[in-house]
């Protein structure tokens, strides 16, 4: 069965939250990771973050900037952020999820694959971060408390690709709550932008997403975008957009319509 038609089968009739992330439980369970599995860390992430350092919050002295990446996978992205100095949390609702980045993750650290760094003098100055990764439902606060370090909450960076596009409509005025409220007030959410080739009434996972970051974190909406409501758009959401445009690099299953967005809180 394709890829595409194996995913939307196996989410068919799983409408609310607790099914949802039972439905990838599964799939993981049933080693089927490689649905949506990319190979390696996003490239476009690695490059906004090596040419763009200043787009960063700045470090408080003596510590990190701490990163999260929801719906981590296999780790690809955590291990790589981890390379570049940060403190990385990744977050998986699977057991067998976890363990499997938990094991990519020692091992990439060890010996980095060169596809984690765009420049060969990309490797932070102050060496590679600590990285956690927790088991647990991004909707649900309690794993939180496996992220304070002496102290310190939130993330300075938290990243988004292919975790808001496998979640249906009516969980995505939680997903832009919750990315609020994990965000420190000078952190950046940089969102990869996918699938922007879907037409909007087109079924998922992966949904379609066209439209509907801004909709969400700078309007304020409910996630579902009307094209009739664009010349009239608000800008009552949580978020401003700091930065928009099509990265130079970015997987192939974008079709080359990927864009990485940058939000900060308005606060």
């Amino acid at each position: 069965m394709p890829v595409q038609q194996r995913l939307l089968s196996h989410f068919a009739g799983r409408t609310d939250r607790g099914s949802q992330g039972s439905g990838w439980a599964e799939l993981w369970d049933n080693d089927e990771s490689d649905l949506w599995d990319r190979g390696q860390p996003s490239v476009a992430l690695i490059d906004w973050i090596e040419s763009r350092p200043d787009s960063l919050p700045k470090p408080a002295h003596g510590r990190r900037l701490r990163a999260l990446v929801p719906g981590c996978g296999k780790g690809y992205d955590v291990a790589m952020l981890a390379l570049h100095g940060f403190d990385v949390f990744g977050l998986e609702i699977s057991s067998i999820g976890g363990k499997t980045a938990e094991a990519y993750v020692e091992k990439e650290l060890a010996d980095p694959h060169e596809y984690n760094f765009a420049s060969s003098d990309a490797a932070p100055r102050n060496g590679i971060g600590k990285v956690e990764i927790i088991v647990g439902d991004f909707f649900d606060r309690l794993w939180e408390q496996n992220t304070v370090d002496d102290g310190t909450t939130g993330f300075d960076l938290i990243y988004d690709y292919t975790f808001l596009c496998a979640l249906p409509a009516m969980l995505r005025k939680d997903w832009a709550r919750r990315m609020s409220e994990l965000l420190t007030p000078q952190g950046v959410l940089v969102c990869l932008e996918f699938p922007l080739y879907k037409g909007a009434d087109e079924p998922g996972p992966p949904w379609p997403l066209k439209g509907v970051y801004w909709n969400l974190l700078a309007e304020g909406g409910d996630g579902t975008p009307k094209e009739a409501e664009a010349a009239t758009r608000s800008s009552n959401g949580m978020f401003v957009r700091v930065a928009y445009f099509k990265p130079p690099r970015s997987h192939s299953n974008g079709r080359g319509t990927d864009m990485l967005s940058v939000w900060r809180r308005k606060d």
